[in-house]
């Protein structure tokens, strides 16, 4: 007998990987919580029935999601990261030299123990103390609100629109985050799909828009994603994406390079429409 896991993308659309077998299956008390290995993704975490990653390809978001916002500001010391429950996030912020201080708050315990366990490539840094970094399990919604001036990046890793990150998604929230950034800070949020979320992406743009005073868009090609195409929002006070300095990358990566950092700014024209 053949197990598959679906993933229903949009109301007309699925995506389905065949699994060897189901590791872990449980509910916290946000959502429903699963770690499938695959034969074409190998272990994935899934929640809520939503692919979230993927030993596969993981890298490719993870790199994405820290490095751009990192290389663009030119002294990250203090960094947040709202979400990343797998951490994958944090695991590619510690690498940065400049970075002294990494902040954690992930709302659901139990996506960090699952992920410690059954994806330990994606969440070594939670596995192996490291001094730069400081996980909190908690609500970052109100972390957020509590902040002022703290942070030079701000990373919202965070999961779709609906359930516990609904309220990651409003102006109310940007606000917080314009806030808790120092007065050169910049923050990056995962938006989606810009082929399946497009009335979302144009709330987010024009949001942030009214908020920061620089606002862009980039994207990253990540298979397991609605589409194979994903975008990431910035918000910055000071400091765009022609700012960005490769010259401090001496690590190696699997996607993210100097080319990469400057090109994942080049939007098909589609995508600048909902920049409007």
């Amino acid at each position: 007998m053949q197990l598959w896991c679906t993933e229903n993308q949009t109301e007309t659309l699925g995506l389905t990987a065949r699994v060897k077998e189901t590791l872990f299956a449980g509910k916290s008390e946000f959502q429903d919580v699963a770690v499938v290995d695959s034969y074409q993704f190998g272990r994935m975490l899934v929640l809520d029935g939503v692919f979230q990653t993927s030993i596969f390809e993981e890298y490719v978001y993870h790199e994405m999601i820290a490095h751009v916002p990192l290389y663009i500001h030119p002294n990250p010391k203090k960094v947040l990261v709202i979400g990343g429950g797998d951490g994958g996030t944090v695991r590619e912020v510690v690498r940065h030299d400049t970075v002294e201080k990494v902040e954690m708050v992930e709302i659901d315990g139990m996506v960090v123990d699952v992920c410690k366990k059954y994806l330990p490539e994606i969440s070594s840094a939670l596995n192996e103390p490291n001094p730069k970094l400081d996980l909190k399990i908690g609500d970052g919604i109100q972390h957020m609100a509590d902040a002022t001036n703290e942070y030079d990046v701000i990373i919202v890793d965070c999961s779709d629109p609906i359930g516990p990150g609904e309220g990651l998604f409003t102006p109310e929230f940007y606000r917080n985050v314009y806030k808790a950034l120092k007065e050169d800070g910049l923050f990056v949020q995962q938006t989606e799909s810009p082929f399946y979320h497009r009335e979302l992406i144009k709330r987010i743009q024009k949001d942030v828009k009214a908020i920061f005073p620089i606002t862009d868009l980039y994207l990253a090609h990540i298979p397991i994603y609605p589409g194979g195409c994903h975008c990431f929002t910035l918000g910055s006070k000071k400091y765009g994406p022609k700012d960005a300095d490769t010259s401090r990358q001496t690590m190696e990566m699997r996607y993210h390079n100097a080319e990469v950092q400057q090109g994942c700014f080049a939007l098909p024209n589609f995508v600048r429409e909902l920049m409007k």
